[in-house]
């Protein structure tokens, strides 16, 4: 039954795509002061967005919308699509490399389930890397050199890692249950993840071949996607307030909260508000490491 969930939780609310979102939805990109608590609307419109990342430069937001990623400055300018020619079909797994130069994207193709691309953000074509799917990308190493993701494989959900230039995958997980959202630290010393192997998601980290897995959370909350700080001292997570069964699903009472990953200290970022599925997908911190950028859900 556990196998049978998790499927149908993947197929439905990992793809942006067919987000189940009702119409007259309107999305609101903030961005907020880790240390102050201020928060900044970036952009506010009548439409679904999701998953902001920050450029390693810190000039602009990257989200995608309806299977096109766009670029939106801290002003709200909206700076256009990236390649619309060449990337489309995009779900909300995708993210920039420490160097800022290579753009990775999780998205689905004719006849298939999500698969991973790279590419360079000044242009190219996309550079298919994992031909097995489906494959959700979350994470890349600081040297570049190894990307890891969330995969189903024979009807199991695990932590996957494989060369960035492609080549052969390796499992790193095999626990019970959902292991997913796979990010590296900025010093390349232990990979951050959620799991519901002890019946409830939890955030957990480890080390970068897979063992010595530690948990970090254990709390009545829902915790999904540990975003590690750029000083690797804390990660944000997204915290659902009731028991999602396995699932990270759009339109829930949702806040953020930040982990000290030492102490095991939790603190709340922000309130209760409507959110879930794309609000915090992917690693959003600002270079300096004083921002999150997040995306807030209003009703119709």
């Amino acid at each position: 039954m556990l196998k049978y969930s998790i499927f149908l939780i993947l197929l439905i609310t990992s793809f942006s795509l067919i987000a189940q979102v009702p119409d007259g939805t309107s999305s609101e990109l903030i961005i907020i002061n880790v240390i102050s608590g201020e928060q900044k609307t970036i952009l506010k419109e009548a439409r679904h967005f999701e998953a902001p990342n920050w450029s390693r430069d810190g000039k602009f937001l990257l989200i995608n919308s309806g299977g096109f990623l766009e670029k939106v400055d801290l002003d709200g300018n909206k700076l256009g699509q990236i390649l619309p020619d060449k990337i489309s079909r995009a779900n909300n797994d995708h993210g920039i490399s420490f160097d800022g130069k290579l753009l990775v994207i999780s998205k689905s193709d004719e006849g298939t389930s999500s698969r991973i691309y790279t590419m360079s953000l000044a242009g190219g074509e996309p550079k298919l890397i994992t031909p097995n799917h489906p494959s959700y990308w979350h994470g890349i190493s600081p040297d570049g050199k190894t990307l890891v993701y969330c995969a189903e494989r024979n009807g199991l959900w695990d932590i996957y890692s494989i060369p960035t230039i492609g080549g052969a995958e390796k499992r790193l997980t095999d626990a019970e249950g959902l292991d997913d959202g796979p990010e590296y630290s900025y010093d390349g010393k232990w990979i951050y993840f959620n799991s519901n192997r002890t019946g409830r998601m939890q955030a957990y980290r480890m080390n970068p071949n897979g063992t010595g897995a530690e948990q970090l959370t254990d709390d009545a909350l829902d915790n999904w996607f540990p975003h590690p700080s750029p000083d690797n001292k804390s990660a944000v997570i997204i915290s659902y307030l009731e028991d999602q069964k396995g699932s990270h699903p759009y339109g829930k009472d949702v806040k953020l909260r930040l982990l000290d990953v030492e102490t095991k200290e939790i603190k709340d970022l922000t309130e209760v508000f409507y959110g879930g599925q794309g609000t915090i997908n992917v690693h959003s911190w600002s270079p300096d490491g004083k921002w999150l950028a997040f995306v807030k859900y209003h009703k119709p």
